[in-house]
């Protein structure tokens, strides 16, 4: 069977603890309504609503034989602390808990001992799974070095421009002569022409008479569609005719710089929880099908 337990979910309902009895009520509700109809879209959701409740019944089963087998303890005073965390996370007080229970028809001790087997599972997960996880030094450069984009400072470019306005009510005709007019600039730029000379006889931007120097832009505030224009575009090389909202545009790459990134010093306890993050989910997965494999189960139809 397909297990649908994960270590997200684990630890997240060591969090999220007290909606951990609306699973139960959810599921029987939805059993309630679909034994109400019958057909065969309905029977196979049937099956696999069930076959999700007995998986994860079988995976806590084997985690809680785990605790008992490496006589993992927890005390009252953890199971106030992560109460505590709980509330506060949740932004909860006292009386908001107290009301969020009374509605589930959950006590405070069962509660707490949802609680209690939660900080078990999770104790046990940390002793199975995070314990033994090594982060190395070349895993983290490895991964600094190939997210560039990330770590590695920021495209910054220096452009200048040429702009075609398109005068409202033009017709089919009379745009595509403009931009085969773009098209002929471009042309005449590619055979060696000055961007800034065009650009001040033809452009209609405000910058035309400063040669259509418009500055330096961070390559993430440009539009999706000049940024893929100007993807891999070297200083001195311009862009196809753009067909934008403001009319046609040539754009011509006057200078690339990159912004000093951060250093790995800076982000390698970043890098090391994202690693270690990933490790654990893949770990986590595999203990437990090593645990499923190792256990008899019997699933009776």
């Amino acid at each position: 069977m397909k297990r649908n337990l994960t270590l997200g979910v684990l630890i997240g309902m060591l969090i999220l603890a007290f909606t951990a009895t609306a699973t139960a009520a959810a599921a029987s509700e939805v059993l309630d309504r679909i034994v109400a109809v019958v057909n065969e879209d309905i029977i196979l959701l049937l099956f696999k609503v069930r076959e999700e409740m007995l998986n994860r019944l079988v995976d806590e089963k084997i985690t809680d034989q785990e605790i008992k087998r490496n006589d993992i303890q927890v005390d009252e005073a953890e199971i106030d602390s992560t109460i505590e965390r709980i509330k506060a996370a949740n932004t909860f007080t006292d009386e908001d808990l107290r009301h969020f229970l009374e509605q589930d028809q959950m006590t405070m001790e069962q509660y707490r001992d949802r609680i209690r087997e939660q900080v078990l599972r999770t104790r046990l997960v940390n002793y199975q799974v995070k314990s033994k996880i090594v982060i190395t030094e070349e895993e983290i450069r490895a991964y600094y070095d190939s997210h560039p984009a990330i770590y590695g400072g920021k495209l910054r470019y220096h452009l200048r421009n040429i702009l075609m306005r398109v005068p409202d009510y033009s017709t089919d005709t009379e745009k595509q002569a403009l931009q085969e007019q773009m098209q002929q600039l471009r042309s005449q730029i590619e055979a060696g022409e000055s961007f800034a000379d065009l650009a001040r006889a033809y452009s209609q931007s405000p910058a035309a008479a400063d040669g259509g120097d418009i500055g330096e832009f961070a390559k993430e505030t440009l539009s999706p569609q000049i940024q893929a224009a100007l993807d891999g575009l070297n200083p001195g090389q311009t862009t196809a005719v753009l067909d934008t909202d403001q009319g046609f545009q040539l754009f011509y790459v006057e200078a690339v710089n990159r912004t000093e990134g951060n250093p790995l010093e800076s982000v390698r306890g970043e890098i090391h929880q994202k690693l270690f993050a990933e490790v654990v989910d893949k770990k986590f997965v595999s203990w437990l099908e090593d645990l499923r494999s190792q256990s008899h189960i019997k699933i009776i139809n």
